[in-house]
């Protein structure tokens, strides 16, 4: 029988999560974040074959609807197959030090190495789908996934410091919102359908979330620069640069990414519950 928890005692378990995270060996979290990046990093390659193969002059804005509605098969791999994910570690480790159940040693190491391995992971698996060619379909007379990809590279790495940092805390917020209704079921099933309307909806409203990008765009500098790419007509250039993965987007996008998950969520629901029974208690 599905049991659904109410904010309080979700907060519980994002606690109890926070805590175990933070126990984990120097080991154990590498591997489970490689694979968390390597999870999200199959949902954007997902997100990229399908969306990308649909022209937008046809299709319209229901383009950003696709590739949000296949995007989440990332989250529900690490949801559900068990990983280590930094958007959702602003929201546990928060939890867990705001109720003091670690100190800000274990903080930042929970953060710190999940933001590491997942970026390891990421480019991981981006590199192994250029070596397959999976974003290469078609002849030299176009290959608009490629492009596509090239493109969305481009875009991130061009975005202004504010405008990705804003963009980063809406994001997360809805990732960690994602999860946070996730955590209230009991059932792989309804986990599921719980959070994958609040990823569809950042990823089609072009929010940025930085383990995503951690693919997306080192998938787009590897084909950018490719010879069999550059042969192809009418070809999108590459203008994203590796320093502009990092300096570019991923500092502002993490730093935005890290208020949403801790500040919107972790932290307004803390406020919300520790009032909820201080007035109760008064009562």
């Amino acid at each position: 029988m599905n049991v659904v928890k109410n904010s309080a005692e979700i907060m519980d378990s994002v606690i109890t999560i926070g805590v175990s995270k933070s126990k984990l060996t120097f080991t154990s979290q590498m591997i489970l974040a490689l694979l968390a990046g390597v999870y999200i990093g199959f949902g954007s390659i997902f997100a990229l074959k399908v969306a990308g193969n649909m022209p937008a002059e046809v299709w319209g804005s229901l383009v950003r609807l696709v590739f949000g509605g296949v995007f989440p098969i990332g989250l529900l791999m690490v949801l559900l197959c068990g990983a280590d994910l930094f958007t959702g570690d602003c929201m546990f480790a928060t939890g867990s030090l705001q109720h003091r159940q670690i100190n800000f040693s274990k903080f930042f190491r929970v953060l710190i190495l999940s933001c590491v391995g997942n970026l390891i992971g990421s480019v991981l698996i981006a590199w192994l789908a250029f070596k397959a060619g999976l974003l290469m379909d078609g002849s030299a007379a176009g290959r608009p996934m490629a492009n596509y990809a090239v493109a969305l590279a481009n875009g991130k790495c061009s975005l202004a410091f504010d405008v990705a940092f804003y963009r980063g805390i809406l994001c997360n917020w809805l990732v960690c919102l994602a999860i946070f209704l996730s955590l209230s079921s009991t059932d792989g099933v309804s986990k599921g359908i719980l959070m994958w309307t609040p990823i569809t909806a950042f990823v089609a409203a072009g929010m940025e979330h930085s383990v995503a990008n951690m693919t997306f765009v080192p998938l787009g500098i590897f084909i950018g620069a490719d010879p069999t790419y550059l042969a192809t007509q009418n070809f999108v250039a590459l203008t994203a640069t590796w320093k502009g993965l990092f300096v570019d987007n991923l500092i502002p996008v993490i730093l935005g990414n890290y208020v949403g998950g801790a500040l919107f969520v972790a932290m307004f629901y803390y406020w919300a519950n520790n009032t909820k029974a201080k007035r109760t208690a008064a009562a």
